[in-house]
């Protein structure tokens, strides 16, 4: 059977940086074809990805990921009937505790907030779906029927949930299958981890003529730089029977091929302002399969034109996978600056982000149709 799956590869440069560590503070790190790679966990893009997301959907088309549902939805709860408010939070634990999430003190800060054992993903419009619950309900002399919990907890999904899936210990029948599935970026070559040693000026110490004119603080950070390469997949399919909705598919398509080419973990960003672009991105709309090229890089990319090296490897690979296993791509687009990118025009059609994301979202919506 026919699908519709999306494929984005992107390479991207940063300069010395600490994108993502690890629990001893140094940045993460993969070993790839026998040889150490610089890594950025895919958690870490994702996260970026959706905070991307504020900037380009409304609000009531995402959701939020917390413990402290119970002060959120308590919080609607007074918004829709000021009213309420003192039998706000009771009323909020209650309509929870109806989806089937248990909603108990936390066990380190006494008189804080009640909360779920566990982050859970509601959409906006869940929760305020749950609260209105709650508030009718209460109106009507009644509790909220575990149903009509479950109902309004599992229905208008917004986009990240759709995209990002979702999962729910204690209600399982709640979980949602992740669209979009984002692969660990590595660097095309190998990297050795560096050093900073940095010392801290005590002003008003160094100001006396007297003192001594030693460091107030000295400290070291980890870093390298690399050149990435990164990739992500969404089943159009799958997000389709999320969303429930053709038109808002291919705006979720549109939002995430942005959002994911133009986002930026923000690990040490006020140190290191490792803020750049991609150096190429290439965008496959696939019916078969979803294929990662990171392959093209299995062996280390060596040399000073890192990059241009690079984006002939990904063009290359690309279409000898497509040669080998007769899987063309129904449609490719290609973009970047200047003409480094030149090997992938060659199998792709040249654009911007702009003329891309609105090209990738018609075919979309043209497949959906």
């Amino acid at each position: 059977m026919s699908r519709t799956v999306l494929d984005l590869h992107v390479l991207q440069t940063v300069p010395p940086s600490n994108l993502n560590r690890d629990d001893t503070g140094s940045p993460k790190t993969a070993r790839f074809g026998g040889v150490v790679r610089a890594r950025v966990s895919s958690q870490a893009w994702k996260r970026a990805t959706r905070t991307a997301f504020e900037r380009l959907l409304d609000a009531s088309e995402l959701g939020v990921r917390t413990k402290r549902l119970a002060e959120l939805v308590g919080e609607e709860i007074t918004r829709q009937d000021p009213a309420l408010v003192e039998q706000a939070p009771v009323l909020a634990k209650q309509v929870l505790e109806a989806v089937g999430i248990k909603i108990s003190p936390p066990n380190s800060k006494k008189d804080a907030p009640e909360e779920s054992g566990y982050l859970v993903f509601l959409s906006n419009r869940q929760v305020t779906g749950l609260a209105e619950l709650a508030v009718e309900a209460t109106r009507a002399g009644e509790k909220p029927t575990r149903a009509e919990a479950k109902k309004r907890a599992d229905t208008e999904h917004s986009v990240d949930v759709a995209l990002f899936g979702r999962m729910v210990a204690e209600a399982t029948d709640l979980n949602v299958d992740a669209a979009a599935q984002v692969a660990h970026a590595i660097s095309v070559h190998g990297v050795q981890n560096e050093f900073d040693y940095f010392t801290a000026v005590d002003d008003h110490k160094n100001a006396d003529d007297e003192e001594d004119a030693g460091a107030g603080m000295i400290g070291t950070v980890e870093f390298n730089s690399s050149t990435l390469y990164r990739y992500a997949t969404v089943d159009v399919d799958r997000l389709a029977d999320n969303l429930g909705d053709a038109k808002a598919t291919q705006r979720a398509v549109e939002a995430f091929v942005r959002a994911f080419v133009m986002s930026m973990p923000t690990g040490k960003q006020n140190t290191f302002a490792h803020g750049t672009l991609p150096d190429a991105v290439l965008v496959m709309l696939r019916d078969s399969r979803a294929v990662n090229l990171v392959g093209a890089f299995e062996e280390t990319v060596e040399g000073s034109a890192r990059i241009a090296t690079a984006i002939a490897r990904l063009a290359t690979h690309a279409r000898e996978i497509e040669e080998a296993y007769a899987d063309a791509p129904v449609a490719a687009w290609t973009f970047g600056p200047g003409e480094r990118i030149a090997p992938l025009a060659e199998i792709a059609t040249r654009g911007d982000i702009a003329s891309t994301v609105t090209a990738v979202g018609d075919a979309v919506a043209a497949r959906l149709a």
